[in-house]
């Protein structure tokens, strides 16, 4: 009798158990349902920018947030970057060849560019630039228009060119003090020339130099990323998610030449700068602090017993520069420049590379534990608060000196000026070296310094350099002027 209880309750427990599962499974689902109409009503009413997809695995969602829409961004910014080609020429081993007709070899290269104005002017990167005889633009639909070269700024890799166009699509500049790490971005420009390319990545750093710049001014203050950034790229545009340019592609970390993972562009504060002030003085017009600086690290916080590793600490003062009439002393360590934070040299470089000389300043800096807030009024390299039109002849980066008649005699020629310093420009890029001496230009003999200035200021294009060096050994340069 005990054994027939026994399995009655068994039987009865099994019933109720499946019973009660499939109340359990019908609630369930209705619940399910039920998030699931509510959730399609918030998306498409409350939050209509607001999506939300399945994966695979049914417990998880994946919640799209509406900034990571690339679209707009990128349709702005392919409209307004341009395809860049351009021809140059490079200097063979002709020393010793006479003097006569000749035939220069010449090299096709590929950039990018970006529209600023809708009447035709183009920010790019100078390296893409420098030395062209010939530059060709192709605009987004297609169209193709000769340009010339307004300024370059070799200390930031920026140049300014002119297409003869209008009613062109722009695009704005944003504000490169506010980026923040972590941000998306987007790169766009004409890799390998697959022309209009876009890629996606974040800001990974800021303020990062890499020492690609061959000048004493450098200003190397790059925003890196990793988005796609290759050969090509040079020039083109780095884009928020506004659609808005906040730097110039410019160069990529890389053991073989292609992206590696990191690239690196200019802000566009330093751009903004560099483009005005080619446009208003055919120069930059660089304003200088007048003081050697360097990182932080632990020997310079032990020797100056500082607290904090954040900020630029003060190695020199200039005699006569804007930080010594100013009272900015050596041991200093300056914070921000105008309220603005300052954790580098880079950065520091990039906050006071926005201003030119005469403009008016406040560096913080801590001294001995204390914060001070000190107004300088910024100088240019000659220690001058005025700013500077530079003359054509800046472009061949280098000085010269007449020679006297003994030199003359010594060197077997009637005339001719010395090269006796070279620093970025045309005649270093094409291989002069000190002691160069210039005999002609074009069909132009040069008898003095004086004369080489003005025969530089008439060309336009081609400029051809016939000369010798003091061993006798004759030599042919061959460049590009604008």
């Amino acid at each position: 009798m005990s054994k027939k209880v026994g399995l009655k309750n068994y039987i009865l427990n099994f019933v109720f158990g499946i019973v009660g599962g499939l109340l359990a499974f019908g609630m369930a689902a209705y619940i399910n349902n039920s998030n699931q109409t509510k959730n399609a009503n918030v998306s498409s009413s409350q939050q209509p920018s607001t999506t939300i997809t399945r994966t695979t695995d049914p417990g998880v969602t994946n919640v799209m947030d509406p900034s990571m829409d690339f679209t707009v961004a990128a349709a702005k910014a392919q409209k307004a970057v341009v395809h860049i080609k351009t021809e140059y020429y490079v200097e063979p081993n002709w020393a010793g060849f006479p003097f006569g007709n000749f035939e220069m070899p010449q090299v096709k290269g590929s950039g990018s560019g970006v529209i600023i104005s809708s009447d035709g002017y183009i920010v790019t990167n100078n390296h893409v630039v420098e030395n062209a005889t010939n530059i060709t633009v192709t605009l987004f639909d297609k169209r193709t228009f000769k340009a010339k070269v307004i300024g370059r700024d070799p200390t930031t890799d920026i140049a300014l060119i002119k297409i003869n166009a209008d009613k062109l699509p722009v695009l704005p500049f944003g504000d490169s003090d506010k980026l923040k790490v972590g941000q998306w971005v987007l790169a766009v420009g004409n890799p390998f020339n697959l022309t209009s390319t876009v890629t996606a990545g974040i800001i990974s750093a800021k303020g990062r130099s890499v020492s690609i710049i061959d000048s004493r001014y450098a200003i190397e203050s790059f925003i890196q990323t990793d988005a796609v950034i290759n050969p090509g790229n040079s020039g083109g545009a780095l884009v928020n998610l506004k659609g808005e340019l906040i730097g110039i592609n410019t160069a990529i970390a890389s053991p073989t030449g292609v992206y590696a993972g990191y690239g690196f562009a200019v802000p566009v504060n330093i751009v903004k700068k560099v483009v005005a002030d080619l446009l208003e003085y055919g120069s930059v017009q660089r304003a200088f602090l007048g003081v050697s600086v360097s990182n932080i690290d632990d020997k310079i916080a032990k020797k100056y017993d500082l607290s904090t590793y954040n900020g630029a600490i003060v190695m020199q003062v200039n005699d006569g520069g804007a930080a010594q009439d100013a009272g900015i002393k050596v041991g200093d360590v300056i914070t921000a420049v105008d309220g603005m934070n300052v954790n580098d040299v880079p950065t520091l470089l990039e906050k006071i590379g926005q201003h030119r000389p005469g403009d008016k300043v406040v560096i913080t800096v801590l001294r001995n534990g204390k914060k001070l807030d000190i107004p300088v009024i910024l100088r240019n390299s000659h220690g001058k608060t005025s700013v500077e039109v530079a003359e054509r002849i800046d472009q061949l980066g280098a000085s010269f000196e007449d020679l006297s008649p003994d030199e003359l005699s010594q060197l077997g020629i009637k005339y001719g000026v010395r090269v006796v310093d070279l620093g970025p420009g045309k005649l270093r890029a094409v291989g002069v070296k000190p002691g160069f001496i210039i005999i002609k230009i074009n069909d132009h003999t040069i008898h003095s310094v004086d004369e080489l200035k003005k025969v530089i200021n008439k060309v336009r294009g081609g400029v051809y350099i016939q000369g010798i060096y003091p061993d006798g050994t004759v030599a042919y340069y061959a460049f590009g002027i604008r």
